[in-house]
């Protein structure tokens, strides 16, 4: 874990854990506070899913979510807190795969900023998934980084 005065950043050897992130974003002068957990889902492309297993060079990612922390507190101030934390290795269906909060002193900078850093972690970070299906196959996905979707720019493209 990795923690500085606005931001901390973690990856999670065991259950991540959303109250933690909360009490970090919360501050006295903070009227919004927004909270994004990512889960398991049981069902991907229409083959059911019965778990994910992350993986991630752990110095890349961390120094990766410390930079996206960064630039969001470029972005949104110094009275930024954000939180962010993916889990690694095996999880089940309704585990918790990341958790991503947001604390300022107004509700719209918190949803901005919550936005922007859960959607760079999922196109930006070297986190690598894979799928494990109830008919024993499983699949490493490509990662969010290389996939081309219609969304709001990512941190890194200028947003």
């Amino acid at each position: 874990m990795s923690r500085h005065h606005s931001a901390v950043v973690d990856i999670a050897h065991a259950r991540l854990d959303p109250a933690a992130a909360l009490d970090f974003v919360s501050d006295p002068g903070f009227g919004g506070i927004t909270l994004f957990v990512g889960r398991v889902r049981d069902l991907n492309h229409g083959r059911v899913v019965t778990g994910v297993s992350y993986d991630m060079f752990d110095a890349l990612a961390m120094n990766g979510f410390a930079d996206i922390a960064a630039r969001c507190e470029a972005q949104f101030g110094p009275k930024l807190k954000l939180y962010i934390a993916h889990a690694k290795g095996r999880l089940g269906i309704g585990d918790l795969a990341v958790v991503v909060a947001a604390g300022t002193p107004h509700r719209d900078e918190a949803f901005r900023a919550c936005r922007m850093a859960i959607e760079a972690v999922k196109h930006e970070s070297p986190v690598w998934k894979q799928e494990h299906y109830a008919d024993g196959d499983s699949i490493w996905s490509e990662g969010c980084s290389l996939c081309i979707h219609d969304h709001e720019p990512t941190l890194g493209a200028g947003g």
